[in-house]
């Protein structure tokens, strides 16, 4: 991925486009401060607990059973034996399937991060996309993305721009650099690419 944004951005620079402005912003900075997305995240942390107790309950139910059937085992006739095996089986698969059904690839988690989280990150595209039209960024990068920033000067991060431009101010107490405004861009100073 890094290859292909290094090769892009040469093809930008190849092609005269240094004029272009560009900027970046630091997504996950805009999230925070945006209160719906607080929100949902507490209701994300909610149901995880709730269903990651839900889950152990089940595997020290196992557990017992497990203990129980070593403490029995050669009280138990073959038959009988057999039956607890089984029991015990049927249990852990039982465990396994609520397991991945709550936290796996398109378990319950998953759904309900979309619920929740997808709107509002629409949201953010959407006035990333409109800033960036209306101003004529040609690129704006995501500084908490995947994409390695060695160093971004400050004031291209858009982050505080598009937080008003979405109704939104900053709330963080911190000021880690993110969001300090600017937004001029210009060329390929500040660091954006990589």
């Amino acid at each position: 991925m890094k290859r292909i944004i290094a090769i892009v951005f040469a093809l930008f620079l190849a092609l005269g486009l240094n004029a272009q402005k560009f900027a970046y912003v630091d997504s996950q900075y805009i999230l925070d401060n945006i209160p719906d997305y607080k929100s949902a995240q507490a209701q994300l942390d909610k149901y995880s607990l709730q269903w990651q107790k839900e889950i152990q309950a089940k595997f020290d139910e196992l557990d017992k059973l497990y203990k129980d059937f070593q403490a029995d085992a050669i009280l138990l006739t073959e038959e009988m034996r057999k039956k607890r095996e089984d029991e015990i089986l049927d249990k852990e698969k039982q465990a396994k399937e609520l397991q991945k059904n709550r936290f796996g690839k398109d378990g319950d988690l998953f759904k309900k991060r979309q619920e929740l989280v997808k709107p509002i990150q629409d949201k953010v595209y959407n006035a990333l996309k409109d800033f960036a039209t209306t101003k004529n960024y040609a690129v704006i990068f995501d500084k908490s993305s995947d994409l390695t920033i060695l160093y971004a000067n400050p004031k291209y991060d858009i982050s505080d721009e598009i937080l008003d431009e979405m109704g939104f101010k900053n709330t963080s107490s911190d000021d880690s650099g993110s969001g300090s405004g600017g937004g001029t861009g210009g060329g390929t100073t500040g660091g954006d690419k990589k």
